[in-house]
């Protein structure tokens, strides 16, 4: 008895020193305000995806998501990883007004140049007889909104609750944008246009304020500074991009060689795991500087906060996963507003992706923090084949009950090859 005194006396002092720790950090702040942008990107799944599916139906839903991830693909070629190094290269300059202002406007010289070039690309779209070349079309606002982002910046400074005010009005301006607007399935096309341009429009007005607040004076590209960028972070993008298409590919292949039921049953599904994958976004973003101050001071340090925020991430969202397993009806029915079979198949198949998922976030980190750009390189590589393999094998060959499985399947391969990437020095000096 005196024993289970002492160890608890010994677990209450241990919390309360890592609490302390934690509070005398920006941890606890940064993932506040950075959930709370999340759960109001949560709130677009909550609010908006239901009201969407409610009134064109699933399959339509299906032709909305499609063009919906096209956008999200292309936002990441045009944020081109300034979302990532943007963050970095800020908050190392807050204290020199003249690199501050030329991170700044760097980052929205590269986007805006990528953003043209991905307009061309649309034009010329045109004459290739897409099916769903209008969804593509009236989804511009999306991307445009990607170069407008500002939060590279405001988590840069660590100020973002002006941000997360303008975000959450932004989700709450489409919701009533969509009500208003959007009648049935002839109105589908201009889904993703209305959540873009309110978007931008928000971001548009961040950016507004913040160049004044901040004596951002207007600065024209430094082409040395463009093209540094351009090398500096091309592993990163390319990495972003594979990362991307590892879950997104079979939503293509979908569209190309499966039936508008699959597409929407299946992209309904992916939206809703999806939210973890933003959860976990927030949670790597809320612990990088930590984490990078303790990889500076010690490897050892690192290691071992690592391994135990891997333990309490798994262990958060592997609740998660059994919750979402049981309750996928329910979930199904809330969404889209029927019973759809296929959905439910689906939900509970990917079930197991948040807790895989979370395994994995801090591996990540670990090779972004030691700069092994090469070995990101390689896995997104390889992962990118991967998935193309799978996504095609499903449809050719397998039954369409199967097709769930392919977003745990990447995802647990994703798992295996960065925790031997983590291991291997480990493993070299055995």
């Amino acid at each position: 008895m005196l024993n289970l005194t002492i160890h608890l006396s010994d677990l209450k002092q241990f919390l309360t020193g890592s609490y302390n720790r934690i509070k005398d950090t920006n941890i606890l702040s940064n993932f506040a305000n950075l959930s709370s942008i999340q759960l109001s990107n949560i709130l677009l799944l909550i609010i908006i995806f239901p009201i969407i599916t409610h009134k064109i139906g699933i399959e339509a839903f299906g032709f909305v998501m499609l063009a919906n991830s096209f956008s999200s693909l292309a936002g990441i070629i045009v944020n081109y990883g300034t979302n990532q190094t943007g963050i970095r290269d800020i908050a190392g300059n807050l204290k020199d007004p003249e690199k501050l202002r030329a991170v700044f406007y760097n980052t929205l010289w590269i986007r805006l140049l990528f953003f043209i070039v991905y307009i061309l690309v649309v034009y010329i779209m045109q004459w290739f007889n897409i099916k769903y070349y209008l969804f593509i079309l009236y989804a511009i606002p999306l991307v445009l909104s990607e170069v407008l982002n500002p939060l590279f910046f405001f988590i840069g400074i660590e100020k973002l609750k002006f941000y997360n005010i303008s975000n959450l009005a932004s989700k709450v301006l489409s919701i009533i944008l969509l009500i208003f607007f959007i009648k049935d399935a002839r109105d589908a096309e201009w889904v993703n246009f209305i959540m873009g341009m309110a978007t931008v429009v928000t971001f548009s007005y961040l950016l507004l304020n913040a160049i004044p607040k901040f004596r951002l004076s207007f600065q024209l590209p430094v082409k040395a500074d463009i093209w540094r960028i351009t090398r500096d972070n091309f592993y990163l993008t390319i990495n972003n991009i594979s990362t991307n298409l590892q879950q997104s590919i079979i939503i293509f292949a979908l569209a190309k060689w499966g039936n508008a039921s699959w597409l929407g049953a299946y992209t309904l599904c992916d939206k809703v795991v999806g939210s973890s994958r933003i959860l976990l976004i927030t949670v790597s973003n809320a612990v990088y500087p930590k984490s990078a101050q303790l990889y500076k001071e010690s490897t050892r340090l690192w290691k071992v906060y690592r391994q135990r925020m891997q333990f309490i991430l798994a262990g958060i969202f592997f609740v998660g996963s059994v919750l979402l397993f049981f309750f996928a009806g329910f979930a199904v029915r809330v969404l889209s507003g029927e019973e759809n079979e296929t959905a439910i198949i689906y939900l509970r198949t990917m079930a197991l992706f948040p807790a895989i998922s979370a395994l994995n976030v801090l591996n990540v980190l670990d090779q972004l923090l030691k700069n092994n750009s090469v070995y990101i390189f390689r896995i997104a590589m390889i992962m990118f084949a991967f998935s193309v393999a799978l996504a095609f094998l499903l449809l050719h060959y397998a039954n369409y009950k199967w097709f769930g499985s392919f977003t745990v399947i990447i995802e647990l391969c994703a798992l295996f090859m960065y925790q031997y990437v983590v291991k291997k020095p480990a493993i070299q000096n055995v």
